[in-house]
């Protein structure tokens, strides 16, 4: 049993438009409509690009990415394995 209840207010067209679209994957209203907001509230917070940082956090940040990576062996032996589709058959 789900915790929350959001109620919405929506025209006649737009409850039968996810109705449908709703009985065509199998899932009820609600599972649809939960689903579907969900999937568009991830992509919006994925697509923040822009933050903001004061003088010197923007220096730090800076520094951060203009400096040289460090060694990671594991990610040197990943990279030096010759993909299956690369490699010639015997």
């Amino acid at each position: 049993m789900r915790a929350a209840a959001i109620n919405l207010r929506a025209l006649p067209e737009q409850r039968d438009l996810i109705d449908r679209a709703a009985s065509l994957l199998g899932k009820n209203r609600s599972d649809f409509m939960l689903e579907a907001a969900c999937e568009r509230a991830q992509a919006v917070l994925l697509d923040q690009v822009f933050f903001r940082l004061d003088a010197d956090q923007f220096q730090r940040f800076t520094a951060l990415l203009d400096a040289p990576p460090s060694a990671n062996p594991g990610l040197e032996r990943l990279m030096a394995v010759k993909a299956p589709w690369d490699a010639n058959p015997a």
